[in-house]
């Protein structure tokens, strides 16, 4: 049985939209702690204490105050003054120290953070960055902080080049998970994604390594990287190991799609099937997706449940095209019996022959003969019937079936104007005069 490459596209790993991680500058009272860590750095920086002792004591404490204030109005979220008031603190009589300044800067990019001047906010971190004296732990934070706001306007290259300034500087045994993920994020946007992947595989393994579980949209972007190289067993492996976390429907169709990619029918079947009997599938396209895949893998009596229940259930429209579906799949299926209603609505609801041909080769096939020629000579009617030849074939063995000579032979005759059915057609004449001469010589005896 060969594989389902048709369903492959419809579950495919399309490249992902990433979130860049949030942009939040720590800005808590006391003022004078590391302020704008970045999330990933400030949850696992341990030496923050010690720094802050240091910057205490460098602060004046007219500063202090003035500071504490800007602080009160950020959190009243009146912008509009904290600007007004750190434009007071910078143009004081005594020019602040590197220390003073850092943190004032510090608040000053949170307050343009706040009001999505993120630009201006990128020119206060750097500022920091050049303050001699400004303490290691704050120009690390505003590092960190500026190329996390560089993703956040699309500059990847100045986000990537300023966040491996901040690896350097950084004690590589405080260097968190989160910022490994936020640099494999800024290279993936760069499509550097032999890069991209060494990372995201550093901060997925870290966080095992502390049996804590990696967050679903880091598997997202490893995911899609090791699709780029076409390395599906790793693909498969990333997302059985999703679906233990995070057990969604499209993680079971793109799986399903990476076995066929594998050829393993089986086990790309087992996939979507799994998704379906989980009720996770509950769209129409989703469920239909599944009833296509059960007729192409030949088991077209499971395709039929499907779309009957998805029916009866309201979560398939009753369409024309969606009757045809189940009505194929319950022939398929050997079930005329089931077929012949199905596909008698479907036609009804059609504009077009195409489904009452169709409907009437089914009850010729059930031998209800004059319903068979019904439904042909009105599918024929309507026209836009594919194989008009076919079906004046059809026509004419219900016709013959029913002794109707004449009509068979002039639908007979129809059939055999088209090349392609012009022997078939002459051979059903052939034995169609036979069969009169047969019957003659019985009634003469």
């Amino acid at each position: 049985m060969k594989t389902i490459k048709r369903w492959t596209c419809a579950a495919a790993i399309s490249m992902p939209v990433l979130a860049i991680q949030a942009v939040l500058p720590s800005v808590v009272a006391p003022l004078f702690n590391d302020m704008a860590i970045g999330s990933a750095y400030a949850e696992e920086e341990k030496s923050g204490d010690q720094r802050k002792a240091k910057r205490t004591q460098a602060m004046n404490q007219k500063v202090y105050k003035k500071l504490q204030e800007v602080q009160e109005l950020i959190d009243a979220k009146d912008y509009a003054g904290a600007h007004k008031l750190i434009a007071e603190v910078k143009g004081g009589s005594k020019p602040l120290n590197d220390a003073e300044l850092s943190t004032t800067l510090n608040l000053e990019a949170f307050i343009f953070y706040n009001q999505d001047k993120l630009t201006d906010a990128i020119k206060a971190y750097k500022q920091i960055v050049t303050l001699e004296k400004a303490p290691e732990g704050t120009k690390l934070a505003a590092r960190y902080s500026a190329a996390q706001m560089y993703f956040a306007i699309e500059e990847y290259s100045k986000g990537v080049a300023m966040l491996k300034t901040w690896f350097k500087a950084s004690d590589p045994e405080t260097i968190g998970a989160n910022a490994y993920v936020l640099l494999a994020q800024g290279q993936y946007q760069m499509q550097e994604f032999d890069d991209s992947i060494k990372n995201v595989d550093k901060a997925i393994r870290m966080y095992k390594e502390k049996g804590k579980v990696p967050k679903e949209n880091w598997y997202g972007l490893q995911r899609f990287l090791y699709q780029e190289k076409k390395d599906y067993d790793k693909v498969i492996s990333i997302l059985k190991e999703m679906l233990v976390h995070f057990p969604k429907k499209q993680y079971w169709a793109q799986l399903s799609a990476m076995y066929g990619e594998k050829e393993m029918l089986s086990k790309q079947l087992a996939a979507y099937e799994t998704a379906y009997v989980q009720n996770l599938f509950e769209s129409e396209q989703d469920l239909t997706r599944m009833a296509y895949i059960f007729l192409a893998s030949e088991v077209p009596y499971k395709a039929a449940k499907v779309m009957d229940k998805g029916i009866k259930t309201k979560q398939i429209e009753a369409s024309s095209k969606n009757l045809e579906l189940l009505g194929n799949a319950w022939r398929a299926s050997q079930e005329l019996d089931k077929a012949i209603p199905v596909m008698a609505k479907a036609a009804a609801k059609s504009d077009k022959g195409e489904l009452w041909t169709r409907l009437g080769t089914l009850y010729l096939n059930n031998d209800d003969f004059q319903s068979a020629a019904d439904a042909i000579k009105a599918g024929l009617k309507k026209g836009s019937v594919k194989r008009a030849d076919q079906a004046n074939l059809a026509l004419g063995m219900a016709y013959f079936n029913m002794k109707d000579y004449n009509s068979a032979r002039k639908a007979f005759g129809e059939a055999g104007k088209d090349e392609r059915s012009t022997e078939t057609a002459g051979q059903w004449l052939d034995y169609m005069d036979k069969e009169i001469e047969r019957q003659k010589s019985l009634l003469e005896d």
